[in-house]
């Protein structure tokens, strides 16, 4: 949710509780991130599995097997309390069932467009996925729901996934589980940029992968960015931001708590409150302070609310639209009298979460179905989170019987003439003298020789 120098402009006339104490947008794109992600994936498709091999010795201080093994997938879940088991299962069900109803939603069709002339689209899942399952400071436990598991749900063949390596196990135990709730064909203990690295260049005994998705740090964004274009990517996220839209009617501490559940991402995750309420504004400034005191992961939050946290104050519901749309956060929580104003006016947003109890953790864990793979950084503006679309391809197809050709031919000559490209006329000319030679008439009437 950086700030450009056009959006501060805009935002101006609002009254700012509390600015962010940095200027400009978080640490992104850094200089020495997009150096070094270039001489690593430079080194990766030159010297192969050597180079993975020795990245992994390097950052990640293993030399044990890649790849976990099939049965120690499997039983990667008795590694874990029964309740945190459970607690996957229930997230893994969910997310699985919501991706298998957008699938459902997503119809082939095939329209008459004039007879003879048929048109159609069928949606075809892409062939090979590479998702990356991060495990650093906190492990993203449904990372593999969001990513793995929606790709099996649109029907794609095969999905790699890559985690890093950590432990006895090779990786953490609750990702692989999650991996293997997911169906995933298979597993890597691959770290970072070594790992989409592999994926994308056909390192793992397997061809190379179509699509990379997943989160990740800065290295893993930047790596996704410059392999983009030899492969496909879901999107380029982070870091995770969260934006609260409230008015008189929410509770301070509910809202407050639901700022430091997305700030304590990382300390440079912004967290933006906007209401039209100044005396829910300066509960919540205070909420916020009082609840730090006693957050066990205070220095992390505290940093992200202290550096990249705001609180604007508004006049109206509509001036509150505005204001969200300017920010077009990933994450956009709705706790007011009329949510549903909102959600018919609001347009920037990665997902929406509507009422007092929809927190965001609900969907981040996998519970509430919806995924948590989300654009962030504005990009809400043009981009949407991924889902079972983004791994289909909407492929057309066109269907022209011979009694088709007098409503395209004659109208593609004229075109192509005027153009001045003759081949693309005589493609339609062809099949116009074609149809003359055989019945001495043509029901059209050509541009083209006539």
């Amino acid at each position: 949710m950086q700030i450009t120098t056009n959006e501060a402009q805009a935002l101006a006339p609002f009254q700012w509780l509390k600015r962010p104490a940095v200027d400009g947008p978080p640490a992104q794109r850094d200089p020495r991130v997009v150096e070094r992600v270039s001489e690593m994936l430079s080194d990766i498709e030159r010297n192969g599995l050597d180079a993975v091999r020795s990245y992994a010795r390097e950052l990640d201080g293993w030399s044990g097997d890649l790849e976990i093994g099939a049965a120690e997938l499997k039983k990667s879940g008795d590694a874990l309390p029964a309740d945190v088991r459970e607690a996957l299962e229930l997230g893994y069900e969910r997310t699985h069932r919501f991706a298998t109803a957008q699938r459902e939603h997503l119809t082939d069709f095939e329209i008459e467009l004039a007879p003879g002339v048929a048109g159609g689209q069928r949606y075809v899942p892409v062939t090979r996925v590479g998702a990356y399952l991060p495990a650093g400071r906190f492990p993203l436990l449904a990372s593999a729901f969001m990513t793995v598991g929606v790709a099996k749900a649109a029907g794609v063949p095969t999905v790699l996934s890559c985690t890093p390596p950590s432990g006895e196990h090779g990786a953490h135990p609750a990702v692989l589980y999650g991996a293997h709730l997911s169906r995933a064909d298979r597993v890597f203990a691959i770290g970072g940029v070594q790992a989409l690295g592999a994926m994308a260049f056909g390192l793992l005994d397997e061809a190379p992968v179509d699509m990379l998705v997943g989160a990740g740090n800065a290295f893993v964004t930047e790596a996704k960015r410059q392999l983009f274009g030899r492969v496909g990517i879901d999107l380029l996220a982070g870091p995770s931001e969260v934006a609260v839209l409230a008015d008189g009617t929410a509770d301070p501490q509910w809202v407050a708590a639901d700022l430091l559940g997305q700030a304590e991402h990382g300390p440079n995750s912004p967290a933006a409150l906007i209401t039209t309420s100044e005396e829910l504004g300066r509960q919540v400034i205070e909420a916020v302070d009082r609840q730090l005191e006693t957050l066990t992961t205070r220095e992390i939050a505290g940093a992200a609310w202290r550096d990249f946290g705001s609180v604007i104050v508004v006049r109206d519901v509509h001036e509150a639209v505005a204001v969200a749309d300017v920010l077009g956060p990933e994450h956009l929580e709705i706790q007011t009298a009329d949510d549903d104003f909102f959600l018919e006016n609001l347009t920037n947003y990665g997902s929406l979460f509507l009422g007092p109890w929809s927190t965001v953790a609900y969907s981040d864990k996998g519970i509430a179905g919806t995924n948590h793979v989300l654009p962030t950084g504005k990009t809400a503006r043009y981009n949407s989170g991924l889902s079972v679309s983004r791994f289909l391809k909407p492929l057309t197809y066109q269907r022209v019987a011979r009694e088709g050709t007098a409503a395209l031919a004659p109208a593609v000559e004229r075109i192509s003439a005027f153009e001045g490209l003759a081949a693309h006329g005589a493609t339609a000319t062809l099949r116009i003298d074609e149809i003359g030679r055989h019945s001495g008439a043509f029901d059209g009437t050509s541009a083209v020789g006539r």
